[in-house]
């Protein structure tokens, strides 16, 4: 067996989806851990929480220059510093011991509400009745159900979307939206993403879930075709600059849940909101992050 290098990079936790995406996106990257705390009587004795540990086959070529690359375009996106994290590296080669199965070992089933659960593929899990599950991979593509900023989505699918909608997803990332929609009761769900990578593990997840999507490469600009629900589940400030491209893709009367809003960053994208004429319904909130829910009536 060949030996695997585990890199650890310590970041603000609250960026694990986007960060874990650039390893994916730029490295051969197999798997990703977060937060690890060790615990002796009930109490917690470590963590290495704000700490990602990143696993891969090959060494990181470039990896300095790809990183700062990647930062400096996050940073033009309107993050900070501080909100990114110091991204200070340590890298080891280590010992192959089954190591593909290492990083799978700190994931469990997340539960989004008492309806919504995601479970990671290699998982055996029974639902509770009336539970819908989402099977998925951690790490597959950005929005793995276990970012504050899908589970918002997800909770206002749950509690907006109406019973046969039809339903868009716009930056679809795992497809993991649109699959969550078909499973509360979508009648349809239409996914797209700017990055190619992505469409055909959208594909994947939907098979694995046993239900019809339809993922594409493309924008909200490009689309003539109007939905019941719209989810965008995307940076802010991207968010702010295409909210009029989302806007027409609403039917009269439908709603929308806007993510991926750091809360000191929403007001960017409440003045987007006033701009386009949309009406706010809720503002949800998880840790540092928002969600917000309009509508066009």
């Amino acid at each position: 067996m060949n030996n695997y290098y585990e890199l650890k990079i310590s970041i603000n936790p609250d960026m694990e989806d986007i960060i874990s995406d650039i390893f994916f996106s730029n490295f051969d990257c197999e798997g990703v851990v977060l937060a690890e705390e060790a615990y002796k009587d009930l109490e917690m004795t470590s963590t290495t929480r704000g700490t990602l540990k990143v696993f891969l086959t090959s060494f990181p070529q470039n990896l300095n220059e790809i990183l700062h690359t990647e930062r400096e375009l996050l940073k033009e996106r309107g993050f900070s510093d501080e909100e990114l994290g110091s991204w200070q590296i340590e890298l080891d080669e280590k010992e192959n011991q089954d190591w593909s199965k290492k990083w799978k070992e700190k994931w469990d089933v997340t539960h989004v509400t008492d309806k919504i659960a995601v479970v990671p593929s290699w998982l055996s899990y029974t639902p509770k009745e009336d539970e819908i599950t989402i099977t998925l991979d951690p790490g597959c593509a950005f929005g793995t159900g276990t970012h504050q900023t899908t589970q918002l989505c997800m909770k206002a699918l749950e509690k907006y979307m109406p019973q046969g909608a039809s339903v868009a997803d716009i930056g679809t990332g795992s497809g993991i939206l649109a699959i969550c929609a078909i499973k509360l009761g979508a009648d349809s769900a239409y996914g797209c993403d700017n990055d190619p990578t992505v469409i055909d593990v959208c594909k994947e997840n939907a098979e694995k879930n046993h239900v019809v999507c339809t993922f594409e490469l493309n924008t909200a600009d490009k689309l003539t075709q109007k939905y019941d629900f719209v989810c965008a589940n995307i940076l802010h400030n991207v968010l702010a600059e295409i909210m009029g491209d989302l806007k027409n893709i609403m039917k009269p009367n439908a709603k929308m849940v806007l993510s991926g809003i750091l809360d000191e960053k929403k007001d960017i994208v409440f003045d987007a909101i006033k701009r386009e004429g949309l009406t706010v319904v809720e503002t949800l909130h998880q840790n540092q992050w928002i969600a917000i829910v309009v509508t066009n009536d």
